[in-house]
């Protein structure tokens, strides 16, 4: 079995650590390969910032437009692999093939964006600002920044900052989840192909020991995160702890708003697309589905007949359009929490829990599961499930739903389904979150826009892709400049 290594100097090197863990495959429990995960990773992370930050010095002169030329290369490699990376994630993570393809294709976006990077790290220049001074604004790199990433999307997460990164000056470690590290490990080969020096671009593994060593290390400057609230808010509280810049994405509870002129039959589908793609182990999958008014009897059943044919399964087979959870204990968890919604008060219109796929009767898998008349006092309507369990509860007013959606601790996302104007308009103009999809089930941003997080599924200021991206990597210098004037003198 395998024991995966670390990349740094530009080479791929053991850990220092000699425990590992097992990476497994959670359709069917197969022991993928071994990651190290202890104590000594700690050393692999020091090792790592030092030769980092070795090459950040020969990097951050590098004209803009040079660096940015690897970045295509980058993306060719990431085109003509894609089916390649698309089996690892699948196998690792549990998704179907088309879940694993539309998230590389999500990464490469990323990387064709920053390509952009000469025009979008730009400064600005007023001339005489004051007689016979000028003033400018000039944009230049942090030094070592580095990425701590999740399982539930082994691939595209890390493409939110690592081109940007590199583009914009700044030497990059990635530290993955230990749960799917075996998809970045394939991408760093073909890292390890392109013009860099070397340390410039990093891998390190391990779990809490390597997180804090990241956290802690007075070289590394800016530290970007995405995982659930609770350790979003660790990492964002210890990071600026320790004079770090940080940008750390937490959890989400999705409300998704149905009017009764909403398009029964096109929401009915994007609905479920949402709460059930990835087995709702996203941070944009739709949780809580609020009908209004009258629409409730007709969505309700609209849903059930379609959500009851989805098929549950081993993600690499065509025919299925769910897998499983990530691992046994997410498993129990999420069956725990339908039963605390059950235990609450609520019906359950669809029951996932205990089932069993021939051939995969090992798998972590929970069917889609609907839970009706979900309590709005009680500790579940609150709770981040992250499984592919949709709640459904019913409002009056698209009033009191917009007041319920603000009520939550969480702003990632929040959706109405409708064919009114005017009602699109009031919702995306008040309803708290920083994703807002209108007639759109996961409001996920295109490259070009930050992926944005309000209250509790967001600590910082400046989030992934886009512009922000930019403006994260970078640190801005003014200049102010005063020159004799040597033409009016006598030569």
């Amino acid at each position: 079995m395998d024991i995966l290594k670390n990349y740094i100097n530009g080479n791929w090197q053991d850990s220092l650590c000699k425990q590992t863990i097992d990476v497994v495959n959670p359709a069917n429990q197969v022991v993928l390969a071994k990651v190290p995960f202890g104590a000594d990773t700690k050393t692999d992370v020091e090792e790592c910032v030092l030769y980092a930050n070795k090459a950040y010095q020969e990097w951050s002169q590098v004209p803009v437009i040079k660096r940015v030329q690897v970045l295509y290369k980058l993306k060719t490699l990431l085109e003509e692999n894609k089916d390649v990376l698309a089996e690892i994630i699948t196998n690792e993570s549990g998704k179907t093939k088309a879940e694993s393809l539309g998230e590389i294709q999500r990464a490469i976006e990323n990387v064709e964006v920053a390509c952009g990077t000469p025009m979008l790290m730009t400064g600005d220049v007023i001339e005489d600002i004051a007689t016979g001074i000028d003033e400018m604004m000039i944009r230049q790199p942090l030094g070592v920044t580095a990425c701590i990433t999740p399982f539930n999307f082994p691939s595209m997460i890390v493409f939110w900052f690592l081109p940007y990164a590199i583009a914009t000056g700044n030497a990059f470690i990635v530290k993955p989840s230990e749960k799917v590290p075996l998809t970045m490990v394939k991408i760093f080969e073909f890292i390890d192909k392109l013009d860099l020096p070397k340390g410039l671009v990093s891998l390190v593994h391990g779990g809490k020991e390597s997180v804090d060593a990241i956290l802690e290390h007075p070289n590394i400057k800016a530290i970007s995160f995405v995982g659930s609230t609770p350790v979003a808010r660790y990492i964002y509280s210890k990071g600026t702890a320790n004079g770090k810049r940080v940008q750390a994405q937490g959890g989400a509870k999705n409300p998704v708003v149905v009017l009764p002129d909403a398009d029964i039959e096109m929401s009915t589908k994007i609905i479920a697309d949402s709460v059930y793609g990835c087995a709702g182990q996203r941070c944009l999958a739709a949780s809580t589905i609020i009908t209004v008014g009258d629409s409730k009897k007709e969505i309700k059943d609209a849903i059930y007949e379609h959500v009851k044919t989805r098929t549950t399964g081993y993600g690499g087979n065509e025919d299925v359009s769910m897998g499983p959870v990530i691992t046994p204990e997410s498993k129990n968890r999420i069956e725990g929490l339908i039963q605390k919604g059950i235990d609450e008060g609520a019906e359950i219109l669809l029951d996932g829990r205990n089932a069993t796929i021939p051939g995969y009767e090992n798998g972590n898998f929970i069917k889609p599961t609907i839970l009706e008349n979900v309590a709005l006092d009680k500790e579940l309507i609150r709770t981040e499930i992250f499984g592919p369990v949709m709640s459904l509860i019913a409002m009056s007013s698209i009033e009191e739903a917009v007041e319920f959606v603000n009520k939550g601790n969480y702003g990632n996302m929040a959706c109405l389904f409708t064919s009114s104007g005017a009602s699109a308009r009031k919702f995306r103009s008040e309803a708290n979150a920083g994703n807002i999809g209108i007639n759109i089930g996961v409001a996920a941003p295109m490259a070009q826009f930050p992926f944005s997080g309000w209250k509790d599924s967001f600590f910082g200021d400046l989030h992934g892709q886009g512009k922000h991206a930019i403006e994260f990597f970078t640190q801005t210098k003014v200049i102010i400049e005063r020159w004799p004037n040597i033409w009016s003198r006598k030569f």
